[in-house]
């Protein structure tokens, strides 16, 4: 059986270089692969293209590289509480793609299971529509939208085992598991990583099939993006 255990971070981003397209899972803070993009960081690459739901926020998650000046375009569906990612897609300094939610999620999955392309009938009549092929359906208007094309899918999971599969842990299973194999290489980086055969094969959101390295991360914050409670009485 293959094994796709890779003992540090920096040896899972093996290959990693300027101009590269990446999709990086989570939403907001919940899920994100705090570890990768520390790395990404530290390696300075430039040029990026990143996939993401949105940007995290100005100091963490991929706010970091957004400080840095790394990514050249952001392909997302919200801007959020990231007030860095705001004023570079003002001033023109970041090339900004604003998708609707499930059509990102949905190109993400037509790249996941090999298709070229999707119809959806999600922004027909409006800006996001302009200059893309359209097809009515059982009397209904569809937009043709385009599997993405990446070279790195970095996702994040509660478990994960060496021969790549993985558990999501509640809201992490959000953009993560449509992103995995949507990549030409993928890159999970889990809170625990256990020997292959560890995990109940019923409770597996995403075989390793779709996987080609894993390893444990390590110190992750798990930040909340926006903490509302009760005042003390």
């Amino acid at each position: 059986m293959i094994k796709k255990k890779v003992s540090t971070v920096s040896e899972a981003l093996l290959g990693v270089d300027n101009g590269m397209t990446f999709m990086l899972g989570g939403f907001g803070l919940c899920g994100i692969p705090e570890n990768t993009i520390s790395e990404l960081v530290k390696l300075g690459v430039k040029d990026l293209t990143c996939i993401s739901n949105n940007a995290g926020v100005d100091d963490f998650g991929l706010g970091l590289l957004l400080q840095n000046h790394q990514i050249n375009k952001m392909i997302s569906s919200y801007v959020g509480e990231n007030d860095e990612f705001e004023r570079q897609m003002l001033s023109g300094e970041l090339d900004v793609e604003l998708i609707p939610q499930g059509t990102l999620a949905e190109r993400c999955r037509a790249a996941q299971v090999g298709l070229p392309a999707i119809y959806t009938p999600a922004g027909f009549g409006t800006e996001v529509a302009e200059g893309k092929e359209t097809r009515e359906f059982d009397g209904k208007m569809y937009v043709l939208e385009h599997a993405f094309k990446a070279d790195f899918a970095f996702v994040k999971a509660w478990k994960g085992d060496e021969a790549g599969n993985l558990i999501f842990k509640g809201t992490a299973r959000n953009f993560n598991p449509v992103m995995c194999g949507a990549a030409k290489i993928t890159v999970a980086e889990v809170e625990e990583l256990l020997p292959v055969g560890s995990l109940d094969p019923n409770q597996i959101h995403i075989p390793g099939i779709f996987v080609q390295r894993i390893f444990k991360g390590e110190k992750f914050e798990k930040r909340i993006e926006q903490r509302t409670v009760r005042k003390r009485d």
